[in-house]
């Protein structure tokens, strides 16, 4: 830090600078002087700006950076969610197919009908004997 002056410090200064410059003198030092600090607090200010800035640009590349997270898991998010339909989908069509299935599987089992005696399969012709028959009669 700076050392802190004080009024009777400056007074003393002043009155220095006066006693080796002398009365014509110093006006034409204390306007450079004053030149001399306004650049320095000119260069000060353009540095602290440029600071500032880097700062401020450093802050904008993060929150850049964020949103573009965000927009990605957002992405993301939808894509989870559109597969999940899909998915959904997918799985309702897949248990409509096995249930047209079971009834398709149910269904001839019920309308199979039943011999009443075992007579009845007695009376039924046995496919083979004409199937020899044919092949008898082709040779």
């Amino acid at each position: 830090m700076l050392p802190q002056f004080g009024f009777s410090e400056l007074l003393f200064l002043v009155i220095i600078a006066l006693i080796i410059l002398g009365p014509k003198d110093l006006s034409l030092t204390m306007r450079k002087l004053g030149q001399f600090v306004a650049r320095g607090r000119s260069m000060a200010n353009e540095f602290r700006a440029a600071f500032d800035d880097i700062a401020r640009q450093a802050e904008l590349d993060d929150l850049r950076q964020e949103i573009e997270d965000l927009k990605r898991d957002n992405a993301i998010t939808e894509a989870v969610d559109d597969l999940k339909s899909v998915e959904k989908d997918i799985n309702e069509r897949v248990m409509r197919e096995e249930q047209a299935m079971k009834a398709e599987l149910n269904k001839p089992a019920q309308d199979t009908p039943k011999p009443e005696s075992p007579e009845g399969a007695a009376e039924t012709p046995d496919p083979a004997p004409t199937a020899n028959h044919e092949d008898k009669a082709a040779s």
